[in-house]
């Protein structure tokens, strides 16, 4: 029986990782990466660095707690980095991480998708309503 190496175990676990099973870590991934606010902030964040309050101008309807959350999660996640300038008052600043960014385009496309198409959903949506 041949011995496997821990990475060697960790790029079987990646073949096999299935997000349509609620159990596997990238279902939960998805489930978090596609919430409302984590999209939005990652779409702010894509022209560069940005203080807390210019995200929160940004995302009108976010609250404090709600984006604190979200900021909080995605550098847990590592697609968000936040760096601490000691001032007075105290600077903080948040940026894509690389991994942030290769997802952020994705996620600018989504946004920009739900800009572009907006009035057809709303035509689809009348029509399905008529049809009640």
């Amino acid at each position: 029986m041949a011995t496997t190496t821990a990475a060697q175990r960790r790029e079987q676990a990646r073949v096999e990782y299935d997000a349509f099973i609620k159990a596997c870590p990238t279902h939960q991934l998805v489930g978090r990466i596609s919430e409302k606010w984590a999209c939005l902030t990652l779409a702010a964040l894509v022209p560069g660095p940005r203080r807390y309050s210019d995200i929160s101008r940004t995302m009108a309807g976010v609250s404090p707690k709600m984006l604190t959350q979200t900021l909080r999660s995605l550098e847990r996640d590592g697609l968000v980095s936040r760096t601490v300038t000691p001032s007075v008052p105290v600077r903080v600043d948040y940026e894509l991480t690389a991994l942030g960014r290769s997802l952020s385009e994705l996620m600018a496309s989504v946004k920009h998708w739900a800009e572009t198409h907006i009035e057809e959903v709303h035509e689809a949506r009348d029509r399905y309503d008529a049809q009640d």
